[in-house]
């Protein structure tokens, strides 16, 4: 990074300015005779009287370790191990020589070796190893803060606050992780949720549309025919779509009422939805489309649950209106009993007429009506019947619990 480029040069820029200027000006001073005598430093040798003291110049140290000890920095987040190699053997190179800025360069290579290493437990090792080699390269140091400043104990320290970073960074990146699997959870959730809720309002209206809109065909179809010879006919014919055209309005206003509004701010006159109750204004418009049907409707004493009533409902307004679709001129006959926990329906047809031609359908009406019962754990049958006719049985538990 250049931020890391920058870092290196402004460092290797200054440690070769201090080194110039300041040579032998650094943290530390090695002591070679410290350990004489069992720690006891020797008496210190008297001047010649007749000759002048001469001051010790510090040794130079060469500008390539120097350099060595700070430009490696520029690829502490690449190589973050391998910098850190070269700048600790540099600065032990230049051993009491070193400047302060060579011991901040070891800091910021052992911080970047732990913190950006993709080998923690190997970097923490290099890391014990270069706080021995330096203690023990430094053994003989004076140096100018207590003794706990050795460059060792230094590294140690560096090792530990990038250990606490590096902690505190996995922990965020796992933190982050988690809330974006929750939020791609709860995405999934909103979007399988708007799914469900577009079909479940395609079914509704399929089942509130296509009755009525089938009825009213069926009917002005035959107030077209019986128009110029029959007028009466064809009024009680026109009537009967006003009559379904009412209806389906009706409907789809109750409907969509209850698509608008929340749970608590449904307005009155929307409940109930259609149950069995309306069974009979759904058998008159049917009849009334010239299609004779049978009921025999056998209902258990408990109520039924809304949700079980509507869907008994909507199966025989499908299956009803299937037969006025697909088999003009047929007999329907509508039965629903009951056993003990199931609630079951029957409705059949005789079969159209040969020559009414048939009507193509898409099938989304049982489909529709499987999914609906699903949700009771109720089952629907339909298929031809021996006789040449149609017939559609659904079985549906009485209970939702």
């Amino acid at each position: 990074m250049r931020a890391d480029v920058a870092l290196a040069v402004v460092l290797t820029v200054v440690a070769l300015y201090v080194t110039v200027r300041y040579p032998g000006d650094g943290p530390v001073h090695i002591n070679p005779e410290a350990d004489v005598g069992a720690g006891v430093p020797p008496p210190p040798s008297l001047p010649d009287p007749g000759r002048a003291p001469v001051e010790e110049e510090p040794s130079s140290v060469p500008w390539a370790l120097v350099v060595l000890s700070a430009l490696p920095l520029a690829a502490r987040r690449r190589y973050p191990l391998v910098q850190f190699a070269v700048v600790l053997s540099a600065a032990l190179a230049i051993g009491g020589s070193a400047s302060w800025i060579t011991v901040l360069a070891c800091v910021i290579g052992a911080y970047s070796a732990v913190v950006y290493s993709r080998y923690r437990t190997a970097a923490i090792g290099v890391l014990v190893i270069a706080a021995a080699l330096s203690g023990f390269a430094f053994r003989n140091a004076d140096p100018v803060l207590p003794g706990w400043s050795s460059p060792g104990f230094v590294l140690l320290v560096a090792g530990m606050l990038a250990s606490l970073v590096r902690f505190l960074q996995l922990r965020l990146a796992s933190s982050r992780d988690r809330v974006t699997e929750l939020q791609e959870a709860q995405e999934e959730a909103t979007r399988r949720a708007v799914e469900e809720e577009r079909a479940r309002i395609a079914a509704e209206l399929h089942d509130v549309v296509t009755h009525n809109v089938s009825v009213m065909v069926i009917q002005a179809g035959a107030a077209r025919k019986v128009m110029d010879v029959v007028p009466e006919q064809s009024k009680e014919a026109l009537l009967a779509v006003e009559a379904g055209g009412r209806a389906a309005m009706a409907e789809l206003r109750h409907v969509m009422g209850l698509l608008a509004a929340s749970d608590h701010e449904r307005p009155d006159g929307l409940e109930p939805q259609p149950g069995l109750a309306r069974l009979d204004a759904l058998v008159a418009r049917v009849r009334a489309a010239g299609t004779p049907v049978n009921v025999e409707v056998s209902l258990p004493p408990d109520p039924l649950p809304p949700g079980v009533d509507l869907a008994a409902y909507r199966v025989v307004q499908e299956a009803l209106t299937n037969t006025v679709k697909h088999a003009r001129g047929a007999q329907a006959a509508v039965t629903i009993g009951y056993t003990d926990d199931t609630l079951q329906i029957e409705v059949t047809d005789t079969g159209g007429a040969e020559d009414s031609p048939p009507v193509a359908g898409n099938g989304r009406g049982h489909m529709g009506l499987r999914e609906r019962l699903a949700v009771y754990q109720g089952e629907l049958a339909a298929g031809p019947t021996n006789e040449g006719g149609y017939r559609v049985t659904a079985r549906i538990p009485r209970s939702t619990i």
